[in-house]
């Protein structure tokens, strides 16, 4: 496990899992704690704290367990980077802002039919640490699970976001994964992340990024310029000169050095003076 976890990464952590523990003894008194701060659909059970205790809950240990090894992998370089106040609250808006949009999914497939619909998890945020993590180190190198091919951190997150999209719009009715507050996650993340930017572009902007291809092609480019400048060093080509031409030129040129001698340089016309030295 990573040393000197930053401080808020290493307390979500822990809260989340004392949270886990507490659903799991409370249900063997009867108590079930998810169906108390889930989010719940807001015409269905609903409380106002539940958009910020859902994302404590999980439904097992496999559910937790994913969503925090995912906190310990992305948040801690992203905490170190932006400092623990400003962290702290993208975590929340991004899972606040996930528990909108999965509100208003609720709303687009339930309308005013009061649904026991309920959601649990932290997701929502772990998707905005994903997507703040490939914003702020887009070329890191990443793995997919199973396929061990090294993938930008960009381009990873932009196909998982691709994958929650159409995985969300398959299942919309009957998966229990609540895709789209996934990407309601990342969309909040982004908002903040673009409003932090235009506040304080040193440090909420990506690291210098730039194409391979891009960088591939310049040094093509510079390549060609200098073997272009090597054949013209080399080689100088001049147009075919008639003998007459050249005795003519020849004659102009003895004329000119005549006149030098006698009146000067000064003496010289303009065009007398062209002659001179193109020759």
């Amino acid at each position: 496990m990573q040393n000197n976890l930053p401080p808020v990464t290493k307390n979500l952590l822990i809260i989340n899992f004392i949270c886990w523990l507490a659903s799991v003894v409370a249900a063997k008194w009867g108590y079930d704690l998810n169906n108390i701060f889930g989010l719940h659909y807001v015409l269905s059970g609903f409380y106002l704290w539940q958009p910020f205790t859902y994302m404590f809950m999980h439904a097992n240990f496999s559910h937790i367990f994913f969503n925090m090894f995912a906190v310990w992998m992305f948040a801690a370089p992203i905490e170190q980077r932006w400092g623990s106040r400003k962290f702290l609250i993208y975590y929340i808006v991004s899972g606040v802002g996930a528990a909108i949009v999965q509100e208003l999914v609720w709303w687009a497939m339930y309308g005013s039919i009061p649904v026991p619909a309920v959601t649990i998890g932290a997701s929502g945020a772990v998707f905005g640490i994903l997507f703040a993590f490939a914003w702020l180190f887009p070329d890191v190198k990443m793995f997919l699970l199973f396929v061990p091919i090294p993938i930008s951190a960009r381009i990873f997150v932009i196909m998982y976001a691709v994958v929650e999209f159409f995985a969300g719009i398959a299942n919309v009715s009957t998966d229990n994964v609540a895709h789209f507050a996934h990407l309601g996650g990342m969309f909040f993340g982004w908002l903040l992340l673009l409003w932090w930017r235009h506040k304080d572009r040193a440090i909420f902007s990506p690291e210098p990024y730039e194409s391979k291809l891009k960088v591939w092609w310049e040094k093509q480019k510079e390549k060609r310029r200098r073997k272009t400048e090597m054949r013209k060093t080399q080689y100088h080509y001049k147009d075919p000169v008639s003998p007459d031409e050249k005795a003519s030129d020849d004659k102009d040129l003895n004329r000119i050095l005549d006149k030098i001698r006698t009146s000067g340089y000064e003496s010289l016309t303009q065009e007398e003076k062209s002659k001179l030295f193109r020759k």
